[in-house]
C-alpha cells in the first residue's frame, strides 16, 4: 500500500462521522497495524525511515502481545543506498479512557541486512491508539532500542530512538 493511499484513508477515517459506539479492545481481538517509522541515533544526527506491518493480539482487554515486521531504507553518507529489516515481538498494557488508549512496554528483537552489523535488540516504548470508529484507530508510537550485539557493551548510549505513526484495525 502506497503512502498516499495510507495517509488518504487515515484523512478518510477522521472525517467521516463516528456516532456513539463503544471504542477499545476486548479479550480475543486481533490487530492489524500499517505504520510508517523513523529512526534516529542518541543525538538525532543520522535517520533512516522505514515501513512495518504488526499483527497483534489481546489476551486480556489491556495486554497485547504483537508481532511486528520492518523493512528500512536509508541513505549512506557518501553516497549509495541500503535496505535493512527487523523482527521484533512487544508486550504492551493499554489503558482505556474512552477512544484515546495510552500504552507503555517492551520489545524485543533482531536486525539485519545491509548496512547494519545483525544484532539481537531489546527496547522500551509509549504511545497511544486514538479510535476513529469501532474498528479503525490511528496511533503514534515512540521507542528506544538497545543493541545486544558483540561489539556493543548493550548500555544506554549504544541504541536509538524510534517513532512511529500509523493505522490498525481491530476485529
Amino acid at each position: 500500500m502506497s503512502t498516499g493511499r495510507i495517509v488518504t484513508l487515515t484523512i478518510l477515517c477522521l472525517i467521516l462521522p463516528a456516532g456513539a459506539f463503544a471504542q477499545g479492545y476486548t479479550q480475543g481481538d486481533k490487530t492489524l497495524q500499517l505504520s510508517m517509522n523513523g529512526a534516529s541515533d542518541k543525538d538525532f544526527d543520522n535517520t533512516i525511515f522505514s515501513i512495518t506491518g504488526e499483527l497483534g493480539y489481546f489476551a486480556t482487554p489491556n495486554i497485547q502481545a504483537a508481532l511486528r515486521q520492518g523493512v528500512r531504507f536509508s541513505d549512506i553518507e557518501g553516497g549509495g543506498s541500503t535496505t535493512n529489516a527487523s523482527t521484533v515481538g512487544a508486550v504492551d498494557y493499554n489503558f482505556d479512557m474512552g477512544r484515546l488508549w495510552p500504552f507503555g512496554g517492551v520489545s524485543v528483537g533482531y536486525v539485519y541486512g545491509g548496512g547494519v552489523a545483525d544484532s539481537w535488540e531489546m527496547g522500551l516504548e509509549g504511545g497511544a491508539s486514538y479510535f476513529v470508529n469501532t474498528t479503525t484507530f490511528i496511533l503514534g508510537r515512540i521507542e528506544y532500542q538497545w543493541f545486544l550485539d558483540n561489539n556493543s557493551d548493550g548500555g544506554f548510549e549504544d541504541g536509538q530512538w524510534v517513532y512511529t505513526i500509523g493505522i490498525g484495525f481491530r476485529w
